[in-house]
């Protein structure tokens, strides 16, 4: 299920139980709409999106400085960051890999 941020204090509420994808985007972003279509195809996890034009303050605090940048979340834990572009099957990949 993709979610949008609409709140900051949401954002750890959102992230706090199992395994969440934050994905911090902006919609001028190229690489990022090309993303888009892949994490609304994911059913697997929750799919958490951040505005980095929204939510400037968000994505200072977790070192935001390329989109689009994933954060793989387990339980409130931040396990992984990706910055850039990636493909379905590298995400289900890191996935497998949190679920071990």
């Amino acid at each position: 299920m993709v979610r949008y941020l609409s709140k900051d204090d949401d954002y750890f509420d959102i992230v706090e139980k199992g395994i969440v994808l934050v994905d911090f985007y902006a919609d001028w972003c190229g690489p990022c709409q090309m993303l888009a279509s892949i994490l609304e195809e994911i059913d697997y996890m929750d799919v958490l999106k951040v505005n980095v034009d929204e939510f400037p303050d968000i994505a200072q605090k977790f070192s935001v400085m390329s989109i689009p940048t994933l954060c793989f979340y387990k339980d409130g834990l931040m396990i992984q960051k990706e910055i850039g572009y990636r493909t379905p099957e590298d995400i289900k990949n890191i996935y497998n890999k949190m679920m071990e």
